[in-house]
């Protein structure tokens, strides 16, 4: 072929290549554009019907729709949170729950990845332990509180051992399925290498799990505050916990509902906190 021809069939094939690069790009500003219009109309969505959910609960409560007394209404309730964070009434009830439900996260999720790590280890304790974590997390958590409250005594200890029942057998179980479910053919590998049972766990099983540790965490974020209020029920002179139950006590239903806005807010900013801490370690493991 003469040198022209190859030479315009390849500006030829240059133009179709850069057209098709364009159209893409193009498809994909569209798409992009549609997702953020999208986003934008959940958004809006979202905001409008919690808006109209507090101004219908307003008026209820106003008009006597429903009993103000037992269920009170938006803007006492933000009367009764202005006042307690103006006195500092409430900063350390809020303290107390929050370093619990940190402290319970936290120990939750690493005890319970260090017993998985244990059963992978042991195949024959985990045979033998098998039934025992079954029993375990069939138990209602809450008839745990008292056997706790006796054995170390009513305050912080406890309350936190409330709060490690509750996550500890569900990380446990979630994370050593995970480490049973690493595909066979990664470890046949490994080993053919000569690795020892360390290095596996350490090259393959541990890596091949870590979303799912990550994902654990944010589960361990409400399962820790349901440990911690339900701790604070049975045993606290601190929290928010006590202060719920204290509002029901002398039927102050609105320091109660009050007591529930703030528990809600706190624990979605430690959720969120969570779930970027999650984006952020995961996001170079979903790119491989």
């Amino acid at each position: 072929m003469p040198k022209e021809e190859k030479s315009g069939k390849n500006v030829w094939l240059s133009g179709v290549e850069e057209d098709r690069e364009s159209g893409m790009k193009q498809l994909h500003a569209q798409f992009k554009q549609k997702a953020r219009r999208v986003t934008a109309a959940v958004g809006t969505t979202q905001i409008a019907i919690l808006l109209l959910f507090i101004a219908l609960w307003e008026a209820a409560g106003r008009q006597k729709w429903i009993d103000p007394l037992l269920f009170s209404y938006p803007t006492k309730i933000i009367n009764q949170l202005w006042n307690s964070m103006a006195d500092g009434s409430i900063w350390p009830h809020i303290g107390m729950t929050v370093s619990e439900t940190i402290i319970g996260f936290l120990l939750g999720t690493l005890v319970g990845t260090g017993i998985a790590a244990l059963l992978w280890w042991f195949p024959f304790l985990s045979r033998v332990l098998d039934p025992y974590l079954v029993v375990l997390n069939s138990l209602p958590k809450v008839a745990l509180g008292p056997l706790f409250i006796v054995t170390l005594g009513p305050g912080f200890t406890s309350i936190v051992a409330v709060t490690l029942s509750v996550t500890v057998i569900i990380t446990t179980i979630n994370i050593y399925n995970r480490f049973r479910e690493i595909e066979a053919g990664y470890i046949k590998v490994v080993r053919l290498f000569g690795a020892s049972r360390a290095q596996l766990f350490r090259l393959v099983i541990l890596p091949a799990s870590f979303p799912v540790i990550i994902s654990a965490l944010k589960v361990n974020v409400g399962l820790a505050w349901i440990g911690v209020i339900v701790g604070e029920f049975l045993v606290a002179k601190l929290g928010l916990g006590y202060l719920m139950i204290y509002g029901f006590q002398v039927f102050n239903f609105t320091l109660v509902l009050s007591t529930l806005i703030v528990i809600a807010v706190v624990a979605t900013i430690m959720y969120q906190l969570v779930a970027i801490l999650e984006r952020k370690l995961t996001s170079g493991w979903r790119e491989r």
